[in-house]
């Protein structure tokens, strides 16, 4: 169906003026969903040349400039059959054919639907909560899937529920404290079962805040990844280069590297909240609190080091690693 314009007008004895006109289409799948980069070819009686163009994000594809007759358009796609659609062009008219629907070339083809960021990160934070040190001890916050989705907010803090409720924190929690009240550690606890409790929630404290401010509250704020990217792969100088920088640096939900701000600033700001809750005979001075970061940023250093080069060959129902590049 066409919809004429008005077109220009001749005087009499001045030759007829061959007026050019556009075609307008729009390419769509079985579903009804526009087809983008649908290569679209033109043949036209008037002309002796072919025009191609591509359709655009909304399927559309424009040809101007089109002498009037009969016309042929071919439209070819990856996995879709060829279309053939013909028409004619009255002059100075704007032709505007009706959505041309691609077939599959092979209905045995399944128009792929896009899986949002959101579910696969959920089903590999799924796959990490199965990691575990000698089949018992959590080894959630490392990644084996280089390029892994970013994790959403509500999953960091998925991981860290995950892991500071975990029966082996709880144990860890309790060894540490019976190490402290042995060396009589933060004295104005005193001693016996009561002072055994202080020191083993204290330190539970101290697991659970660091999990918490380091690898959910300022992750989420500053959209960084909490994870370890396992490297796997490359000289063992490279690998030793690649651990230690990932106590500065960490991927961003972006998919880039950048400063590990959660790390760092998680590092201080856990220094500083355990003042809230330890005696004061036992409390960080400034200088300490810095040097108890330090020792932090060390740690992690350490544990990266670890997880590059032994944690792996112990840790149970991991997904076959790819290289990462840094």
């Amino acid at each position: 169906m066409s919809t004429p314009r008005a077109g220009g007008s001749s005087s009499p004895g001045s030759p007829v003026q061959q007026l050019s006109g556009r075609i307008i289409g729009t390419v769509v799948d079985p579903s009804g969903a526009a087809v983008s980069g649908a290569r679209v070819r033109l043949t036209s009686e008037g002309s002796s040349e072919t025009q191609e163009v591509l359709s655009d994000e909304d399927g559309q594809f424009t040809f101007t400039n089109i002498s009037p007759g009969p016309f042929q358009f071919t439209i070819t796609d990856e996995g879709f059959a060829p279309q053939a659609f013909s028409g004619i062009l009255d002059p100075d008219e704007d032709f505007k054919a009706p959505p041309i629907e691609l077939v599959l070339a092979n209905k045995s083809i399944e128009v792929q639907v896009a899986i949002p960021q959101s579910e696969v990160a959920e089903e590999q934070i799924k796959e990490e909560e199965k990691q575990r040190i000698l089949g018992f001890i959590p080894n959630f916050y490392v990644s084996y899937v280089p390029k892994a989705a970013p994790l959403a907010s509500k999953q960091k803090f998925e991981l860290a529920w995950k892991t500071t409720l975990d029966p082996v924190t709880f144990a860890i929690s309790a060894a540490i404290a019976g190490g402290l009240q042995a060396n009589n550690s933060f004295s104005g606890y005193g001693q016996g079962a009561s002072a055994y409790g202080k020191r083993f929630a204290a330190t539970y404290a101290d697991l659970a805040t660091g999990t918490f401010v380091g690898s959910a509250i300022l992750p989420s704020l500053l959209k960084q990844d909490p994870r370890y990217f396992y490297k796997g792969s490359g000289s063992t100088r490279s690998r030793v280069l690649y651990a230690l920088a990932n106590s500065f640096i960490c991927k961003g939900d972006n998919g880039r590297w950048e400063g590990n701000y959660s790390n760092i600033l998680g590092s201080f700001a856990a220094g500083g909240i355990s003042n809230l809750y330890y005696p004061a005979t036992g409390r960080n001075r400034t200088e300490s609190t810095f040097t108890n970061a330090a020792l932090k940023i060390g740690e992690t250093a350490l544990t990266n080091l670890l997880q590059e080069f032994l944690i792996r060959r112990f840790t149970r129902k991991i997904p076959n690693p790819r290289p990462a590049n840094p």
